[in-house]
């Protein structure tokens, strides 16, 4: 019996779920005056203060789903 590992151990395929639409996110989020990611205050119109906060806070509705 031989006991020698492969080189090269090959992976089951990732499956990859698509983040929702940015736009999609916003709309669905009613403006509360402040990011809804990081609550760092914003004018009663925007939702989130810059697009990383938007990323992460959509990256997260993924996982919580």
């Amino acid at each position: 019996m031989d006991s020698k590992q492969p080189d090269v151990v090959e992976c089951e395929a990732e499956v990859v779920v698509a983040l929702p639409a940015l736009p999609d996110l916003i709309a669905t989020l009613p403006a509360k005056g402040a990011c809804w990611y990081c609550d760092k205050p914003l004018d009663a119109v925007r939702r989130f203060c810059c697009k990383s906060c938007c990323v992460a806070y959509a990256e997260e509705a993924q996982y919580h789903r």
